[in-house]
């Protein structure tokens, strides 16, 4: 009787090494196999899902648990338009990116700028104001960085931008609207600008010059 045992004990203990092997291997299978199903792409504004599946390497919906999130935000960060990136996973193999890019503010030489004041290649046209005239470097960045505190209709309402310091301002740019109005601000207090339409009400229709970089009065256009 206890030879008998003996063998149950290692025809149990065999069967019970191939149930891990084959769990092993089944598993082994799933990862190596198991794709990418879904892909949820948010916040992008300039750059379209399809681009952003090419930035990312993910056009082909790959491996799911042997594709890295950070390998996925390098890949992505590569583009200059992207501020930031964020990924998360769920079951079912669905991934989520969000997507943060910096603002385009500005076209100098026909150029786009970013609000890091970064140069970009847009191949589509953008309503947003467009620089006549050469700006310090420093002065430059200045610009592009205040110009994203300003709000988008806003924003789209400036035709041009013209870099005209004086004696007691250096930071001092005239602003034509494109509702025919003209506006002086300063880098210092170019938030002013998003009350534009505010102030608009009460000007009645009349056009001229808007004073925002030194106190708050009205010319009006001769």
């Amino acid at each position: 009787m206890a030879k008998k045992v003996k063998r149950r004990v290692k025809i149990g203990n065999f069967f019970k090494m191939l149930c891990v092997i084959a769990i092993i291997v089944l598993l082994l299978y799933i990862l190596f196999t198991s794709k990418i199903k879904n892909i949820v792409i948010t916040g992008n504004k300039n750059l379209s899902d399809d681009e952003i599946l090419e930035l990312a390497d993910l056009k082909d919906y790959p491996s799911f648990f042997f594709t890295f999130d950070e390998e996925i935000k390098y890949n992505l960060k590569k583009n200059k338009l992207i501020k930031s990136v964020k990924i998360k996973r769920s079951i079912f193999n669905k991934i989520k990116i969000e997507i943060k890019e910096y603002n385009i503010v500005l076209k100098y030489n026909n150029r786009y700028y970013l609000e890091n004041g970064n140069d970009y290649d847009l191949s589509s046209d953008l309503r947003v104001p467009t620089l006549i005239n050469e700006v310090p470097e420093k002065k430059f960045k200045d610009l592009c960085n205040n110009l994203s505190s300003v709000k988008s209709d806003i924003l789209g309402n400036i035709s041009e931008l013209e870099y005209d310091p004086n004696t007691y301002d250096d930071g001092r740019f005239l602003l034509y609207m494109n509702d025919g109005n003209s506006v002086y601000l300063t880098l210092t207090k170019f938030e002013k600008i998003n009350y534009y339409d505010d102030v608009l009400m009460q000007l009645e229709g009349k056009k001229g010059f808007l004073y925002l970089d030194s106190g708050n009065h009205f010319k009006i256009m001769e």
